[in-house]
């Protein structure tokens, strides 16, 4: 999709053997490495790299971009998990894993097993187990069910799903540890050992996640949580100057958000072909809503293909409200932390040594080769000697096959359903079990004893740590303000229209790629401004929007030219942007009539009224559903003295 939206495009991909000694921090080295020699062979692009990252390579690219940012442009992490412990109680049981398996020895066991090499079939089981009626039944029989036009299918699905990757003992004990119990990434408790804090706030290029509500491995409230974990308001994402955007499927499964080739492909397409407009979107938090395009649609002729994207302006509530975790699940969960590290503690003290002594290469490929995942597809290959006859009777099966076609025959009919029951009977049996393990999760580290005894119950404090804001980034962010207000009333006419434009955009918390695609034109005709530059304009006009309010919108006035006909034709140009995204309505009319008396023109049946029009004009900037401007560069101040949490 990239390099039919015409990008160049790279990809990054691993070994199935780690090299010996390879630790997380090398892989974001490297990482880093890969990002500079991209940017060294393309010194005539505009702005950085976009850089996509799937799941675990989600969290992957987060982590090298919040230590080097300026190596990065927008990044698209999609069903990445970034807020381990988060979820919904009866819904996401995978978290509960690592409780229930009393911490993280058992991962450093069954990598001292290994000889020091973790293998990757572990958590391919971790994932199968998750819904046992397709991976014991329905695949298979979907398979022979369909076997005159499945088998390319599922062949090719199984060799990638069981192409299974190895990682040292170093790299999955420090995930496990720091990410999936752990969950200290989301709070920027990681530190590198050269000293450099992860803290995500530090990504000043937009980032995009992309999840499902149907993903049972990586849900929503793991892909996003980390929003509210580090702002409590939009206005502290503004000031730390972010931009984020995030998108939610409906439906489509964990490896479907990557593999499909249908469901998500929207999505993906949509991305990549209004990077740009994502780059230049000012800083907050949107949602990106993707609607079936008409040609009836206004703008029609202006968008890329069948969907139209737009962005909706959000809070870190909004997010909350999908749903989570209580005080008293935060408890619990950080009770298997400690839990973790005392069991962790206690395997390397006692039995690490013993095990240890018993590893050897050969073992560890013996326990390979019989780990089930694997097992089961070589017990029915060439390999097995006792299965040599079934070539030449497949080969004769094949050619004397009559298969039966016909949808009404009865044996078939019988098929689908004990297949359905089949499905039905193990579907139950997983709810049962889910719902037993979440209660016995809770039942043992939601207990007050438990907790107590692990000293959770010493402090009022939340059982997670919130990271702060340091004074000299404070400092900064008040002299970018101070800066800022100096320069409101600087600027020509394109800048008058441009903050025209943010304003109706601050007012209406949403921006539309057709929108986007008339700006995009109009940069295109007065000399096509660098991307990196129109960006920073963009970014810097909405700014002082925030800071300044009001004082920031009447500032137009004295950017237009006194000529009225080039007045008429600027004030053209933000009514043109607004019908393209959306056509008339009256709130919007309203505001383009405030736009009017700025820009000292009619405003062509603008305003519904006199009256309305007044009241606007009145009421100045911010009207809008969110906050006026002056209250949100209030709370811009607040948030940048108080540090968000």
């Amino acid at each position: 999709m990239a390099m039919r939206a015409g990008h160049p495009c790279y990809f990054v991909g691993f070994l199935p053997e780690p090299v010996p000694g390879q630790t997380i921090e090398d892989i974001m080295a490297a990482e880093a490495v890969f990002m500079e020699t991209v940017i060294a062979r393309h010194p005539q692009a505009e702005g950085r790299p976009f850089v996509v990252g799937n799941c675990q390579a989600g969290w992957a690219v987060l982590m090298v971009a919040a230590a080097r940012p300026e190596l990065f442009g927008p990044i698209l992490v999609a069903g990445a998990p970034i807020s381990y412990w988060a979820g919904k109680r009866g819904e996401n049981p995978m978290r509960y894993t690592g409780g229930l398996a009393g911490g993280s020895w058992q991962v450093a066991m069954a990598a001292d097993l290994g000889n020091g090499v973790f293998d990757g079939a572990h958590l391919v089981n971790n994932f199968e187990n998750l819904n046992p009626s397709n991976t014991l039944w329905s695949k298979q029989y979907e398979l022979y069910a369909k076997i005159d036009t499945e088998a390319e299918r599922y062949l090719g699905f199984e060799r990638w799903w069981g192409g299974h990757v190895l990682l040292n003992a170093e790299e999955i004990q420090w995930i496990v540890d720091n990410l999936f119990i752990g969950n200290r990434l989301a709070t920027a408790e990681l530190v590198t050992k050269d000293g450099v804090r992860l803290d995500l706030r530090n990504i000043k290029t937009p980032i995009i996640c992309f999840c499902s509500k149907g993903d049972n491995i990586t849900p929503p409230q793991q892909a996003l949580g980390w929003i509210p974990d580090l702002y409590d308001t939009v206005d502290d994402i503004r000031a730390n100057g972010q931009t984020i955007v995030y998108c939610i499927h409906d439906s489509i499964g964990h490896l479907g958000i990557f593999v499909s080739g249908k469901v998500a492909t929207k999505e993906h397409r949509e991305f990549a072909h209004n990077i740009d407009f994502i780059d230049c979107l000012p800083p907050g938090l949107y949602e990106a809503i993707i609607t079936p395009l008409s040609p009836e649609d206004p703008g029609a002729e202006l968008g890329i293909g069948e969907y139209a994207i737009r962005f909706v302006g959000r809070q870190p509530k909004d997010i909350l409200a999908l749903g989570g975790n209580d005080l008293d699940d935060e408890r619990a969960f950080a009770a298997v932390r400690r839990v973790s590290e005392i069991n962790l503690g206690l395997y390397r003290t006692f039995l690490q040594p013993w095990v240890r002594s018993i590893a050897n290469p050969t073992l560890a490929e013996t326990l390979r080769v019989l780990h089930p995942a694997r097992l089961q597809y070589t017990l029915f290959s060439d390999r097995n000697p006792f299965l040599a006859p079934i070539g030449p009777l497949a080969e004769q099966v094949r050619a004397q096959r009559d298969p039966a076609l016909a949808r009404d025959n009865p044996f078939r009919q019988l098929e689908r359903t004990t297949s359905e029951q089949i499905v039905a009977a193990l579907d139950a049996w997983r709810d049962l079990r889910d719902q037993l393990q979440e209660t016995t999760f809770f039942a043992i580290y939601g207990s007050p004893l438990v907790q107590a005894l692990l000293g959770l119950r010493a402090s009022d404090e939340p059982p997670r740590y919130r990271p702060g804001r340091q004074p000299e980034e404070l400092r900064f962010v008040q002299q970018q303000i101070e800066a800022l207000e100096a320069k409101v009333r600087e600027g020509d006419a394109r800048i008058g229209v441009l903050r025209a434009l943010l304003w109706l955009a601050l007012e209406e918390r949403t921006a539309d790629e057709r929108s986007f695609e008339v700006l995009r034109r109009l940069r295109a005709e007065h000399g096509n401004v660098p991307l990196d530059v129109f960006k920073r304009v963009v970014r810097d006009q909405f700014s002082m929007l925030v800071v300044a309010g009001r004082e920031a919108l009447e500032a137009i006035r004295g950017m237009l030219p006194e000529d009225v006909e080039q007045r008429r034709r600027a004030f053209a140009i933000v009514r043109q942007v607004v019908e393209v995204a959306g056509g008339s309505t009256p709130e919007r009319e309203q505001r383009l009539a405030v736009l009017a008396r700025i820009f000292e023109v009619e405003p062509r049946g603008g305003a519904t009224s006199a009256g309305a029009a007044a009241a606007t004009a009145e009421a100045g900037p911010g009207t809008g559903p969110e906050s006026t401007a002056a209250k949100a560069a209030g709370r811009a101040r607040a948030a940048t003295a108080a540090g968000g949490r």
